[in-house]
Order: C-alpha cells, then structure tokens, then sequence
C-alpha cells in the first residue's frame, strides 16, 4: 500500500485478527501505528515484529481504559490522522439467557467507546480539514439477527452512526468510513462464540484477515462511507436492500439454528 494519506494511525484491537493485519500493512507502508487493546504482551510483540508501532494498553470496556486513548488522541505534539475503532466483541444465544453484565460490556466496546473515541478526534480533524475514521462494523447490522440480537444491533448503530458522521464532517475535509465485514477468520469466533460451529458454512462464505484490512485501507483512503468486502457479501448487503425486513430476519434466524446443528461424526 502507497502511503500518501496519513502521516500517523491509532488502532483499537490490534492485538489480533482485523487489528494486527492492520497495523502491519500500515507499518509496511511507513506509516506510525498506536496499537491499543487489552493484551500488552501481545502489543509487545507487534512493536518488536513491525517499526514504528506505539503501544497502548487499555481495556476500552473500562472508562479509565477509554480515558487513556482519549488522552493520546488529543495530544498535539504526536497529531492522529487515521482513527480506527476496530475493538469490539460479540454474544451469542438467546437474548433472556445471557448474563446482563457480558451485554452491557459489549454495548461499552462496541458502541460507546466508538461514540467517545470519535468525538475526542473529530474536533481537530475539522479544524486542521483533514482526517479519516474507519469504524469497523459488520454485515450483521444491516438486518435483525435473531441468536445475535445485541451484537448485530451494536453494529446497526455503528454503520448507521458513521454514515451520518460522513455527511457532516465531510465538507471539513474529514471522511469516515463503516467497514462491514462478513464471516472473517480470527479469534473472534472463538472469544465470542458467535457461530457455535464455524465449519458449518463453506469455505466460500470466509473472507481473509488480508482481505477485509485491505479493502477498508483502499476504500477508507478513497472517502468511502460504506466498504463491504467479497462479491458475496456486496450481494447479500443488496439483497437487504430489496427483500422485505419479516422475511431477512427470518432467514437470518434459519442461518443460525442450522449452524447450531450437531456434526455426523465417522
């Protein structure tokens, strides 16, 4: 990737999936990188692997954990150009059966400090007219997931959320774009737990770590407000556009029991 956009990058949840491929194809292209996520001996090691990887550790769960990145977003001597709020989790089951807290924590990361990392970064943006936010949501919040209620709707609110923030600050010289991967293998799947059985979806439906960071450096760089990575995922963002909400949250509900299905085994 050619650097000729930015000059520095913060990343939240870089210490693996999305966020690591991130920060490593930023420092490839010379850019500095702050990593920020919970796991400092993993930030560690992505300053050792990659130059010019600042790290931050913070839980961005926690209001400390947030103040911390807030601080570094505001600090003038080392300016951030690039935002991307890339940290976030998932829950999955029936909405009654989980525990309130683990809810309450995904509302905190992946709305929240998306909401208070923007407003600490969008003010200088404007004023220098220069900047960009990358917000990584999810095709999940483009229709209610029945089995994923929380989470999809967390990622409705971002996409919905950078759209209109694209609309005002644009006209500044700022651009945010709503990253909106599918189906991606990382360790999302596993901490979140948000398919039962990934290997009940073929290997067409999973999309690479490379693709999705990618395709939302090129389309972020380009002032793009929404960027989907893979052909089947622009189809099935289209196909929301047009198939009636009763029948999309229907289907979304069928997806999700059948990858709950138990394998044969031999």
């Amino acid at each position: 990737m050619k650097n000729d956009r930015w000059t520095r990058a913060l990343i939240t949840g870089a210490s693996s999936g999305i966020g690591r491929e991130l920060v490593r194809q930023l420092s490839v292209a010379g850019i500095p990188t702050v990593a920020v996520a919970r796991r400092e001996d993993r930030l560690k090691a992505l300053a050792d692997e990659y130059d010019g990887v600042e790290v931050l550790v913070a839980d961005l769960t926690a209001t400390a954990g947030v103040a911390r990145v807030v601080d570094r977003l505001r600090d003038t001597s080392r300016p951030i150009d690039f935002l991307v709020n890339n940290a976030g989790f998932g829950t999955s089951g029936q909405f009654i059966e989980l525990p309130t807290e683990r809810l309450v924590d995904e509302v905190r990361l992946n709305v929240e400090a998306v909401v208070v990392l923007c407003h600490a970064v969008l003010p200088a943006m404007v004023a220098s007219r220069r900047g960009w936010v990358m917000n990584v949501s999810s095709v999940a919040g483009f229709q209610a997931s029945p089995g994923l209620a929380n989470y999809a709707a967390t990622k409705s609110f971002v996409t919905s959320f950078s759209e209109a923030l694209h609309e005002e600050v644009r006209r500044h010289g700022v651009h945010v774009t709503a990253l909106c991967p599918g189906l991606t293998a990382t360790e999302f799947q596993q901490v979140s737990n948000v398919f039962d059985r990934p290997s009940s979806f073929p290997a067409a439906a999973w999309l690479s770590v490379e693709e999705v960071a990618t395709t939302g450096l090129r389309d972020t760089a380009r002032g793009k407000t929404v960027s989907v990575p893979g052909l089947q995922y622009k189809a099935l963002v289209s196909a929301s556009n047009v198939v009636p909400r009763s029948i999309s949250r229907r289907a979304a509900r069928i997806v999700r029991r059948l990858s709950q299905r138990p394998q044969a085994t031999g």
